[in-house]
């Protein structure tokens, strides 16, 4: 189970940068029953200029340590650091994730039917 935070385009990307690696990020890694912390940078989109700078991804265990972790007093703090810079810019998403098993790929004279 997951957190992940989308981040859309910073009108000073370097302040950001700054309060969001240097303040933000030390804040969130004390989150209890944080796992790990992946945080991504847009380089770009198949089509156009992406609307997206940043995406970070905070993993838990299970809903139990998410929702546990969303109520601590560390949270609290990382969430009222973070609207003090990146109000407006963050959209966040409660993520479960599902592994599909490409296997079949490496498999020897196995052919995928069209």
């Amino acid at each position: 189970m997951k957190l992940v935070a989308l981040y859309r385009k910073p009108a000073d990307p370097a302040a950001f940068d700054k309060a969001y690696f240097e303040t933000h990020v030390p804040l969130a890694n004390k989150i209890p029953h944080l796992r790990r912390n992946v945080v991504s940078r847009v380089t770009g989109a198949p089509r156009g200029e992406p609307e997206f700078y940043l995406m970070a991804e905070l993993y838990f265990d299970d809903k139990a340590a998410l929702d546990a972790a969303m109520a601590s007093p560390e949270n609290m703090e990382a969430g009222k650091n973070l609207m003090g810079f990146a109000r407006g810019l963050v959209t966040f998403l409660f993520v479960q994730d599902t592994y599909l098993d490409l296997a079949w790929r490496s498999r020897r004279g196995h052919r995928r039917k069209q």
